[in-house]
């Protein structure tokens, strides 16, 4: 049923009674400020509301042949589309369980006959004006809604754009650009979401949505590395390297401040410093900062690892070219189970197509 009002139109009533004479009188009564429509049954009144446009309101008579006014409430308040329309009943009987049963059904109010007109006139008007503050209020509900979804865009594309501009400049420091970071986007995306289906875990759209997000900020500790180890254009020292590999811990504990300074976006920046702590590990214990093996490195970072080190394997470096998609895919396979997830590692060697496509798709 619409809810838009349109107060400048005069309203729809309509009247179903079995008896003529009713139906004379209460039209009589309306017409000069209501429109009229007009059911001798309940069936005749259910073919009327069986589409748009619906009355504003139903004034039914309980006790007609064929369907009385009960059973004609129960199925007027069955269909969503005509369940919103206030119901008054029509009755000569007055007992307390006849007024129960009908308000029990979903009728917003009773008039008894004989029909009283100023009674009419004063119970149609309270539900018309109860009905259109409902429906008022339901569009101003809508209309809010509609204007929170967009500063929740707007919000969020800023969000989006500020982590954006940051990973960028991590990037910047291991040669890395935009394309870079969406590609890891893209694989890692498509890679949880390929563990989701084997039931390797049960993440949700949504945390698949907010993993790929933050596997944009895997390097964003490399913003506190000094420059003059990420210039050098040589081999790095053992001293040099330890300092490059603090960029983890440095990222990590970044991001793990903003989650408690910011609790509404905590569960997104947890994943993204367990990410950037984490995606340097590797599966046999080899790996940094902690050295952690197996299933002890979090889920999330080993998704990232993949999509990583792929990248890396592709892209052209100062210190070697881009590598073929066939020979990135060796690369990887010779790391499943030393390096990488060999699990995870299947579902790639399993479609590797497919993988290979998300590393190719470009951002529009």
């Amino acid at each position: 049923m619409s809810a838009f009002i349109d107060l400048q139109e005069k309203q729809t009533i309509l009247i179903v009674d079995d008896t003529p004479d009713n139906i004379s009188l209460l039209a009589a009564l309306l017409k000069g400020k209501y429109k009229i429509k007009i059911a001798t049954n309940g069936l005749k009144a259910l073919q009327i509301v069986s589409h748009p446009p619906y009355p504003d309101l139903i004034l039914l008579d309980v006790m007609m042949p064929e369907m009385d006014g009960h059973e004609t409430c129960r199925r007027l308040k069955a269909n969503p589309d005509t369940a919103p329309i206030p119901v008054i009943f029509l009755t000569a009987k007055s007992q307390v369980e006849d007024e129960e049963t009908g308000l029990n059904l979903g009728a917003v109010d009773y008039i008894a006959k004989p029909i009283s007109p100023p009674i009419v006139f004063a119970r149609v008007a309270n539900q018309l004006s109860l009905s259109n503050a409902r429906r008022l209020l339901e569009q101003q509900e809508q209309h809010l809604e509609i204007l929170v979804q967009q500063r929740t865009r707007q919000l969020l594309q800023m969000q989006q754009a500020t982590l954006m501009a940051l990973a960028q400049l991590a990037g910047s420091r291991v040669q890395e650009n935009q394309g870079n970071i969406r590609r890891v986007q893209r694989l890692t995306q498509w890679l949880a979401q390929q563990a989701v289906q084997a039931a390797l875990t049960d993440l949700s759209p949504l945390q698949i949505e907010h993993l790929s997000r933050a596997a944009a900020l895997h390097d964003i500790g490399m913003l506190a590395a000094p420059d003059g180890i990420l210039q050098k254009p040589g081999k790095l020292d053992e001293a040099e390297f330890a300092a490059v590999r603090l960029h983890t811990s440095h990222g990590a504990q970044a991001l793990s401040s903003l989650a408690n300074e910011y609790p509404l976006a905590a569960e997104y920046l947890h994943c993204a410093a367990q990410i950037a702590a984490s995606h340097h590990e590797r599966w046999d214990g080899k790996g940094y900062p902690e050295g952690r093996a197996g299933e002890h490195i979090p889920f999330v970072a080993r998704l990232v690892a993949l999509a990583d080190v792929y990248d890396a394997l592709i892209s052209p470096r100062s210190y070697k070219p881009a590598y073929a998609h066939e020979q990135a895919l060796r690369i990887l396979q010779e790391g499943r189970g030393t390096h990488f997830d060999p699990a995870l590692l299947d579902l790639i060697l399993a479609q590797p197509q497919a993988w290979c496509e998300q590393a190719d798709a470009m951002d529009i």
